[in-house]
Formats: C-alpha cells, structure tokens, sequence
C-alpha cells in the first residue's frame, strides 16, 4: 500500500483505503463507548483537575491500537493514553475520546478522532461522533459527512460569525496572565455575534468543515486533537492557521502545533487573526527568552 503513495496515479486509491479502515475501527467502539456515556465511572486526573481521563479513554485506545494495526500491521500508533507502538511508514494519530470532560459529564459533545500522516502529509483522518452518529471524514480526493460530499461555509464577517473557543483556561491564566488573557477574550466576545466553548477541538473544527460553525481557535491541543480535523476542515474548502505558541520550531507540520486558528471557506475575520497571532507571538518571546 504505501508504495503507492509515491505513484501520482494510485496515492488517492491508498488514501482511501486508510479513510475506510479508520472509519471501520471508530465504529467498531462505537456500542461500548455508548453504553459507558452518562453511565457511573470512575475518573481519574493527569496534571491537574482540568484534565480528566477515564478507563473508557484507555479501554478505547487498546481497541483502536488493535484495529488499525492489525489491519496495516506496518504502521505506528501514536495514542493520547499509551504513547507509541509501531515503527512503520503510516503514522496514525488517535485520541480514543477527543472531549473527555464532556463523555465523564454526559454531555453529548466528544468524539473519536483518527488520523493517518505519511512521510509528514495528512493522508487520511476520520472523527467520529458517536451520540450523533456523525461520521465525518476526508482522504486526499475530499471530505466527507456520512459518506457525502462536504463543503464549508461561513460567513464573511466576524461580527455575524460564531467563534468555538475554549480560551482562556486556568492554563492560559499561568502563561499569558490572567488580566491579558480576559482582555484578548473580551475583544474576542465583544467582536464576534455568538462565543461557544464546547469542549472538543476534533468535533469543533469538524463542524467548520461541516458549515455549522465559521471559526475555531485553540491554544493547547496535541497532534490526536487535530490531525485528522485538520484534513476534514481542509478538504472541505475551509482553511487552518497553525501557531507555534512558542513549543515548535516556525515550519513545523501543522498538525505538530499547539495552537491554530479554523475558518470555514469565505470567512474574514482580523480579530481573530490578530488575537491568535498576538498570544503566539507572547509565548514566541517568552520560549526564546527562557
């Protein structure tokens, strides 16, 4: 399969495939994940209360490891909960439940989110929402929802946009300070017609590809975040602003950064941008300086 990724005729053929199969490994965890959500569980905390995780997180993840590595045995699986397995040329990029706090709090907004990179290109990505049954996906031929084609729109200017944004967190109040950090979301809320922050950075930019939405920004996700939204948002006619925010070289791959800014297709918005790009600077400087 992956030699044909080097021959023009065939790599969107092989694209596919990896978009098929990661669709068929989300559904295979769709029943159990279900049958936890809203149930009783236990959670547990990684650095600090803000950040939760569940055994349906890690009970998830082995299901997914095993799936896709079973299927494209020369692979590597790089999980949110288990790190590392592997050492082939696909790289697959999976966050089991991508909006933890809201599966753990029965809130209907979290998904399962997949993406497959070759030799640094996004060639495949798949997120899933199980309550919903949306099953959004794109391969190097377009964007998908429930297998039709998908295209993004937004509107042209921020003021009648709808901004998803989860900034500032407790952790945005250690770096950028708390009065800065209220101040940038002031201009934000002020500028744009509706603010939402509903907690999953997979399923938001997903819902810009999708035309439900027109912007998202975050400043703290990984690379299972937003691997495989980032191939849906843009095979879909949107457009996604990567941020080094201080934590990557300038020039990294996209999906490698910790911060960016989604806009669906024919969105305007220089607030955005300029508050984006105002927080990145700041931690920029600050990383240098350290």
């Amino acid at each position: 399969m992956f030699s044909r990724f080097r021959t023009p005729g065939s790599r969107n053929q092989s694209s596919t495939e990896l978009r098929l199969i990661a669709q068929d490994a989300a559904l295979e965890v769709r029943a159990a994940l279900l049958q936890a959500f809203r149930s009783e569980m236990k959670i547990d905390y990684k650095v600090d209360l803000h950040d939760l995780v569940t055994v349906h997180d890690q009970q998830t993840e082995v299901k997914l490891r095993e799936f896709l590595l079973s299927h494209v045995p020369d692979s590597t699986f790089m999980g949110e909960e288990g790190g590392k397995t592997g050492e082939g040329p696909v790289h697959w990029y999976v966050d089991p439940i991508d909006g933890t706090s809201n599966f753990a709090s029965g809130l209907a907004f979290w998904c399962v989110s997949i993406g497959a990179v070759f030799e640094g290109e996004i060639v495949a990505g798949v997120v899933y929402d199980p309550v919903a049954n949306n099953m959004f996906s794109a391969d190097l031929g377009g964007a998908y929802l429930n297998g039709k084609p998908m295209r993004s729109k937004a509107a042209a200017e921020e003021t009648r946009a709808t901004l998803i944004t989860g900034y500032p967190v407790a952790r945005d109040f250690r770096l950028d300070g708390r009065q800065q950090s209220l101040e940038d979301f002031g201009e934000l809320a002020n500028t744009f017609s509706t603010l939402r922050r509903p907690g999953s950075a997979a399923l938001s930019i997903c819902h810009i590809a999708a035309g439900w939405s027109d912007a998202a920004a975050g400043f703290g996700v990984n690379p299972w975040d937003v691997t495989a939204s980032i191939l849906i948002l843009e095979k879909a006619g949107g457009s996604y602003k990567p941020l080094t925010l201080g934590k990557v070289a300038a020039g990294s791959p996209n999906f490698m950064c910790p911060g960016y800014v989604a806009l669906g297709h024919g969105a305007n918005y220089p607030t955005l941008m300029r508050v984006a790009n105002r927080i990145s600077e700041r931690r920029d400087k600050v990383a240098m300086t350290a």
